[in-house]
């Protein structure tokens, strides 16, 4: 589906939704007539520090609105734009900043939503669709955290030792199928079917409710993220209790 297919598909009651280069910004309306404020960067693009601070900015404005309506993020993108400039400009701080915005959104009432509808990989998958509450996806999507060649290079592993554990565990292998497995994907929705009661299905989801390592745990994906992430918090509010106590 083009971006156009989608919005039109998204949001039959209308919106108004600006493109500047490779990012979009707006608001729409919902079928029950309540706004949603929609955002991302479409294209293909990289995200570089540029695109990165003009969507935080815009988060953060949304935030201090006080509205509390929902924030939907599309992603079409490649992965961090990995330019001499940017990286000297400190992309992964910039990266960061725009991923903290979007929690703080959530934390403050927001609910947050990414639909992945294209491509996205590295950085620019983590502070887009990884950072936001629930994500979502269209079929055709092609996620990857990081190719097999890059992982190849970090962890020194050779590549062909990486392909085959790749076929056995999805965190090790990019695509759309592998990330619904490993619980970081929702859902995937049906782009033959009205996206719009689709996306109401999701904001009807409890508020806050990440789920992923539990889904990763019950597809099979990431057997053990859900027990160590609880072990964590278990730990952690003891060691708070301890302190005043």
């Amino acid at each position: 589906m083009t971006l156009d297919d989608v919005l039109a598909s998204l949001f039959p009651n209308g919106y108004s939704i600006e493109t500047t280069g490779a990012m979009i910004a707006g608001r729409a309306t919902l079928p029950d007539d309540k706004p949603i404020h929609v955002l991302g960067i479409t294209k293909g693009r990289p995200l570089g520090v540029d695109e990165a601070i003009v969507l935080a900015r815009r988060v953060i404005e949304i935030v201090n609105s006080g509205d509390r309506a929902p924030i939907l993020v599309l992603v079409d993108s490649a992965s961090q734009r990995m330019s001499k400039r940017d990286e000297l400009l400190g992309l992964s701080e910039y990266l960061s900043h725009l991923a903290k915005a979007l929690l703080l959104a959530e934390a403050e009432g927001h609910r947050t939503i990414g639909l992945l509808y294209g491509g996205s990989a590295a950085g620019a998958f983590i502070a887009t669709a990884l950072s936001t509450g629930t994500l979502v996806a269209l079929p055709g999507a092609h996620p990857a955290v990081m190719d097999l060649p890059s992982m190849a290079r970090v962890t020194k592993l050779p590549i062909d030792v990486l392909k085959a554990k790749a076929e056995t565990t999805p965190v090790f292998a990019p695509g759309l199928d592998n990330m619904v497995m490993s619980g970081g994907v929702h859902v995937v929705w049906d782009d033959a079917a009205p996206l719009a009661p689709q996306l109401a299905a999701v904001l009807r989801r409890p508020h806050r409710q990440d789920d992923r390592g539990h889904l990763g745990a019950e597809r099979g994906g990431r057997q053990k993220a859900a027990k160590l992430a609880e072990r964590v918090t278990r730990a952690a509010a003891s060691h708070q209790g301890a302190r005043h106590g």
